[in-house]
């Protein structure tokens, strides 16, 4: 009589309580991903930044000439630009990649490599833009 041997099947890999470095070491997330979750992050940190910052600055600065003057000092504050540069990156970055999901919704570019693509373009041309409002922001023209 010959013996047969089973072997015992490898026990699955188990993903429970992961920490944030096992994450972002582990996880490989694809473009269109990266795209997703900084397309949320953004619309979060416009959301909470409009009564909190932008709507304040704003009111500053279509009151009155005094207003608009007061306004110009405080964004003329190194920190206050700086905080600008990221609400006009999660601006620009959450149009880009809304333009990006509108045309998903109409079907075009489901295909995984035009939609590798185009989370490409979206990521290149809000990095773009944002460098060339930042430039304006800081004054290099």
């Amino acid at each position: 009589m010959s013996e047969t041997t089973t072997r015992a099947p490898r026990p699955r890999k188990e993903f429970r309580n992961l920490s944030l470095p096992e994450i972002t070491l582990t996880y490989r997330l694809p473009l269109a991903g990266r795209l997703s979750i900084l397309h949320r992050v953004s619309g979060a940190l416009l959301f909470l930044a409009l009564p909190v910052i932008l709507l304040p600055l704003f009111a500053m600065s279509v009151a009155s000439p005094a207003g608009f003057a007061a306004f110009a000092s405080v964004a003329a504050n190194p920190f206050v630009k700086i905080v600008l540069l990221v609400l006009i990156w999660a601006y620009l970055h959450h149009f880009c990649a809304g333009i990006r999901y509108l045309l998903l919704d109409l079907h075009l570019g489901m295909d995984k490599e035009s939609a590798k693509r185009s989370a490409g373009v979206a990521f290149g041309v809000s990095l773009a833009l944002t460098v060339i409002f930042g430039l304006k922001l800081f004054g290099a023209f």
